[in-house]
């Protein structure tokens, strides 16, 4: 048995590529910022990159009754997780699914720790990559969404699929989650500081750098029990350099919003210090993001 409902809760970049796939077959609501609720709702959501195409998909800013068998997919940022769920909570069901797919470490803690037994929750990561510069318009590069192994997330998976969104379940999603954590700590912040669309970060000139942040975000993951490939450098490398759009964190910073970075290298930094680990390369690059956010809020940094 299917979904009766689909909520894609945070429909920015990746949650605007969600839902539009799933519109395709089943019952669609996105969930997002007025300017963008008004413009979809206006003349549709426009996908440009993989496909070309306009979806009529409805659209609005607050979910406000939540049916039984229902799928909500929290593509929020990692930041916004808390607030998004507490507006929900007196809806859930014993049978609606909250499939949490964000970048960084920490997310379903949150979640969980909000929605208790209210509803099941559970993870998981991808590698769409998505760019949002203007209500209404999306432009995205595909990539598989892995979600962990769970009898809900077989059906969950055979929607996507059915969909067109390339997704498998994993029995070691912690490893995916890593995996996934340590691409965002290299092309985040450096594409932030720089201006730069991913794989542009790919050059010798900063491949110290890189890897000096993937060295030590492999060393809080061998601390914390995960297991990460031996050609681990060499395949973050790869797969940064195939991605020719600009990061979420640098959108951010280019549109003056708060970025993900206490998820990311901060949630590094926050194991570093857990397990007494120096973590200085990732400590430099979270100070320098936080400037950036000050500046983009006009915030002094002075209390």
């Amino acid at each position: 048995m299917s979904f009766n409902k689909i909520f894609v809760l945070g429909a920015g970049a990746v949650g605007s590529v969600f839902g539009a796939f799933l519109s395709k077959k089943y019952d669609v609501t996105l969930i997002g910022r007025e300017n963008h609720v008004k413009a979809i709702n206006l003349n549709g959501l426009r996908l440009s990159g993989e496909v070309n195409e306009v979806f009529h998909v409805r659209a609005e800013k607050e979910i406000r009754v939540i049916p039984k068998n229902t799928l909500i997919i929290l593509t929020t940022k990692a930041h916004e997780s808390a607030e998004a769920i507490k507006g929900i909570k007196k809806l859930l069901k014993k049978d609606t699914v909250i499939l949490i797919i964000q970048n960084g470490l920490g997310n379903e803690e949150i979640v969980n720790k909000i929605v208790g037994y209210e509803a099941k929750v559970l993870r998981g990561v991808t590698m769409i990559a998505a760019e949002f510069f203007e209500p209404g318009k999306v432009n995205f590069l595909n990539g598989e969404t892995v979600i962990e192994y769970d009898e809900a997330a077989e059906k969950i998976a055979k929607v996507f699929n059915e969909c067109g969104l390339k997704t498998r379940l994993s029995n070691e999603i912690e490893r995916e989650i890593w995996c996934k954590l340590i691409i965002n700590c290299v092309t985040n912040p450096l594409t932030a500081i720089f201006r730069v669309r991913n794989n542009e970060v790919i050059s010798e000139t900063l491949k110290t750098v890189r890897h000096e942040i993937v060295r030590e975000c492999a060393q809080i993951a061998e601390a914390e029990g995960v297991s990460l490939p031996n050609n681990l450098l060499e395949e973050i490398d790869r797969k940064i350099a195939k991605y020719t759009n600009f990061s979420s964190m640098c959108q951010d910073i280019l549109k003056g919003e708060k970025t993900e970075i206490d998820f990311l290298n901060g949630k590094i930094v926050e194991l570093g210090r857990k397990h007494g680990i120096p973590t200085p390369v990732n400590e430099v690059l979270v100070a320098f993001i936080k400037f950036l956010e000050e500046k983009s809020y006009g915030i002094s940094g002075k209390n």
